[in-house]
């Protein structure tokens, strides 16, 4: 990202002509893509030639952990680089969550001229594993597309033999085709949401190729338990090419828009899943909320429907019954990874609150075509993403193409008030440099500019979220030793 000084007095300005209810952004951070993670072991390189523990992704979710620690979690791993459309281009790449330090410091930075400093810090890898024995692809008439001889290759990482485990990867061949696209026992995990248990001890990860929701012990990374969402969200005609999938299903997840964000509510009792697009018997832009009792299982179902942007990219709870939904287009930096493409500014990112309370139950409601409109929550805009950021100064090219972790973090102090933080990351799809959105395609000068995982802190008070419950952890923060891998 090009660094803009963020004028100080906009920011003063902001808050003299806002009233109680603002939402203001008090710092960014950011981590290099160039830079690799703590999990050396997979340091080797993976189909594409992209080293296998690069730094990247990490806002695909973002979850708070107590003190100065959130979880960051990648998805599925570099398939930006295109080497075997067989495959979808995915590799190898072992899934994992991130723990980081995001601490605040009351200083102004120097360089956005925002009130606080926010340090990132990456302090853990922590890599997704099963005791017990995975569905791997074995590269059958998967040749490498790179020079068309070479066999790809098992979806299994060599590592596997190594610790005695089965990592979760994100290769899209890692399945069983006699069984449905939920079976708990393949290897392919895309993950997309993530949250901590009240006692500090478990993760829980919801994912897009299943969808799935995974409970994995927090200091091993070894899953816990898988959880059986409805058969509803199944796909049964699988395929390691998303085009095939989606013209192969009419009942089910819509291909790489799964379940896309998950949240857990305050009390620690019920995790409340979203999917990032209809499903293939609903109507388009009618979404599925998926809520799960952590006793015994439960499931129920809401609708959510789109108003602005593509997709749902996350869910975070406010309190026991209301959510913050993320709704965004696909525009802004990160959408032109190669020089040959068009920019577009960032248009629609958008929180909404929404109030579970009171709503229908629509598991029981079937396509083809099913309309959920009618029964769709209700709806508030609670912060419009784009608009804050550019109002500080922010370019709109500027600004990630997919906005995707949120999260509620520290409380911190403002001109003596105490105020809530929210944390926006996003994910840049592992590739450390994007084309410059400034120059045109065939521009003799166009080159690449920095792409790297952002964080953007904003600060609001009780009266902007009325009824808001921070999630208490038994356990406050890491309290492990910083340069273990897992």
């Amino acid at each position: 990202m090009k660094k803009q000084r963020i004028a100080s007095l906009i920011f003063a300005s902001s808050l003299v002509a806002s009233a109680a209810h603002a939402v203001d952004l008090i710092a960014i951070g950011t981590i290099s893509g160039t830079y690799e993670d703590f999990a050396t072991e997979t340091a080797f390189p993976l189909e594409n030639g992209v080293p296998g523990n690069v730094l990247g992704g990490i806002g695909s979710g973002l979850a708070y952990a107590g003190g100065t620690t959130f979880l960051a979690l990648p998805d599925r791993g570099p398939n930006a680089n295109p080497f075997n459309p067989l495959v979808d281009d995915t590799v190898s790449y072992i899934t994992r969550f991130q723990t980081l330090n995001l601490s605040l410091a009351p200083i102004t930075d120097s360089v956005t001229g925002l009130p606080f400093t926010l340090t990132p810090m990456l302090s853990r890898t922590t890599l997704l594993s099963s005791s017990s024995p995975l569905n791997y692809g074995t590269g059958a008439g998967l040749g490498n597309q790179i020079d068309g001889v070479t066999p790809l290759g098992s979806g299994a990482p060599v590592l596997n033999s190594v610790d005695h485990t089965h990592y979760f990867t994100g290769r899209s061949d890692n399945f069983d085709p006699a069984k449905p696209s939920t079976n708990s026992k393949n290897a392919r995990l895309d993950p997309e949401g993530i949250r901590v248990s009240n006692d500090g001890d478990s993760v829980y990860v919801s994912d897009e190729y299943g969808p799935y929701v995974h409970e994995f012990d927090r200091s091993s990374g070894r899953r816990v338990r898988s959880f059986n969402l409805p058969s509803n969200l199944a796909i049964t005609n699988l395929s390691s090419q998303k085009d095939v999938e989606i013209a192969g299903n009419a009942i089910g997840r819509v291909t790489n828009k799964g379940m896309e964000g998950l949240a857990i509510t305050p009390d620690g009792k019920m995790l409340v899943g979203i999917m990032q697009a209809n499903l293939e018997q609903d109507k388009k832009k009618s979404l599925r909320i998926v809520t799960i009792d952590l006793k015994n299982g439960a499931t129920h179902e809401y609708a959510y429907l789109l108003t602005d942007g593509s997709g749902v990219s996350e869910i975070i709870a406010v309190n026991n019954h209301q959510f913050l939904v993320d709704e965004r287009d696909g525009s802004g930096l990160g959408d032109t990874p190669l020089l040959t493409d068009v920019a577009s500014a960032a248009t629609i990112k958008k929180l909404y609150l929404i109030d579970l309370a009171g709503a229908t139950d629509v598991t029981a409601i079937a396509g083809p075509n099913a309309d959920l409109s009618t029964y769709a929550v209700s709806k508030t805009l609670f912060l419009d993403v784009v608009a804050k950021l550019t109002g500080a100064g922010i370019n709109s090219y500027l600004i990630p193409s997919k906005i995707e972790g949120v999260a509620f973090g520290q409380d911190v102090t403002i001109a003596g008030v105490t105020k809530h933080t929210l944390f926006i990351a996003n994910d840049n799809d592992f590739l450390p440099t994007v084309a410059d959105p400034f120059k045109l395609p065939g521009d003799a000068t166009r080159g690449k500019i920095a792409n790297p995982n952002q964080f953007y802190v904003f600060a609001f008070a009780d009266s902007a979220l009325p009824g808001f419950v921070p999630q208490k952890f038994k356990r406050s923060g890491d309290g492990r030793d910083s340069d273990c891998r897992n």
